[in-house]
C-alpha cells in the first residue's frame, strides 16, 4: 500500500520531492504553495520554470520540493487512496475542490535485488535511459527478467539530494548471454500503467577499469578512457590499445563508449565484484 511502511519511526521513508499531477489549468505558483503550506515549509517547481518565466505550470503538473521529510507523510495521510493512487482537493480562482493526484516517490523503490546469492558484476550491467519517473526498481527488474532472463538487480538513479528519480536505471545480470542479449537489443519498451516508452540500453561504463589489452602497461597506469560495446570486443581500451585493436579489418566502424556524467554505482546491500 502507498501509504504507511514497514521501517522504524523516524526513519526517511520518502524523497522530499512529490509529483502533483491534474491541477487546475488557472492555479498559479503562489496559490499552489498556498494549497499546501498546512503540510510544512515548501517550494513548487515544473520543468523549465526559470526560463519560462511562467506562473503556471503549463503541462497541469508540478512538483512539490518539502524542507521536511515528515510533510511527505503528513501530505500522504491527507490523502484520498483510490485503488493505488492518492489525491487530494485543491481550489482555484474558477475550479473549487478538484481532485489532484500526488505520487510520493518511496526511497526503498529504488532498488531491487532479484537475486542476492550473485554478486554483482559492473562488467554485466546495462544502463536504460529514459526511465518512466513512476517505475519502480522491482518493475525494471521484473520487465527485464521477462525479456533477456538472468537479472540479479536493478536500480533506478536518483539524484544525491532530494534522492528522486532521475529518469535512469541500472539492470545487472547473472550472466554474459543475458547481457549481450540485452546490449545488442538497444531499445527496450517499457510500460507503466497507460504509459509506455522506447528507452535505450546500453552497456554500463566503469570509470576505474584498467586497459584489458596491456593491463596499464602501455599507458602509465591510467585507468582506461575508452569501452567497445561491439560483441566481438566488449572490452575496456587505452588510447594505445583502441588504435592497435581497431586496426584490424573489421573492427575499425567500432565506436568507443566513454562514461558518462559523474555518477557512481550507489552502494547496494551486498558486494560488487
Amino acid at each position: 500500500s502507498p501509504k504507511g511502511g514497514d521501517v522504524a519511526a523516524g526513519a526517511e521513508r520518502y524523497s522530499r520531492k512529490v509529483f502533483v499531477g491534474g491541477l487546475p489549468p488557472d492555479i498559479d505558483e503562489e496559490e499552489i504553495t498556498a494549497s499546501f503550506r498546512r503540510f510544512g515549509p515548501l517550494v513548487v517547481d515544473w520543468p523549465h520554470k526559470a526560463e519560462s518565466k511562467s506562473y503556471f505550470p503549463p503541462k497541469g503538473y508540478a512538483f512539490l520540493l518539502f524542507q521536511d521529510e515528515c510533510s511527505v507523510q503528513a501530505l500522504m495521510d491527507a490523502c484520498i487512496q483510490e485503488e493505488d493512487k492518492l489525491y487530494l482537493c485543491v481550489s482555484s480562482p474558477t475550479i473549487k475542490d478538484k481532485p489532484v493526484q500526488i505520487r510520493p516517490w518511496r526511497l526503498g523503490d529504488a532498488d531491487f535485488v532479484l537475486d542476492a546469492s550473485l554478486p554483482l558484476d559492473p562488467r554485466k550491467t546495462v544502463f536504460v535511459g529514459g526511465v518512466p519517473r513512476p517505475l519502480k526498481a522491482v518493475e525494471l527488474a521484473m520487465i527485464m527478467d521477462r525479456l533477456y532472463g538472468g537479472v540479479c538487480y536493478a536500480g533506478i538513479d536518483t539524484d544525491p539530494e532530494l534522492k528522486y528519480p532521475k529518469g535512469a536505471g541500472r539492470v545487472a545480470f547473472s550472466n554474459q548471454q543475458s547481457y549481450i542479449a540485452a546490449i545488442s537489443a538497444r531499445f527496450v519498451q517499457l510500460q507503466h500503467g497507460d504509459i509506455e516508452k522506447r528507452v535505450e540500453v546500453k552497456p554500463y561504463v566503469l570509470d576505474d577499469q584498467m586497459c584489458d589489452e596491456c593491463q596499464g602497461a602501455r599507458c602509465g597506469g591510467k585507468f582506461a578512457p575508452f569501452f567497445c560495446a561491439n560483441v566481438t570486443c566488449l572490452q575496456y581500451y587505452c588510447e594505445h590499445c583502441w588504435a592497435t585493436i581497431h586496426s584490424r579489418p573489421g573492427r575499425e566502424f567500432h565506436k568507443p563508449l566513454v562514461k558518462e556524467g559523474a555518477d557512481r554505482p550507489r552502494a547496494v546491500p551486498f558486494r560488487w565484484c
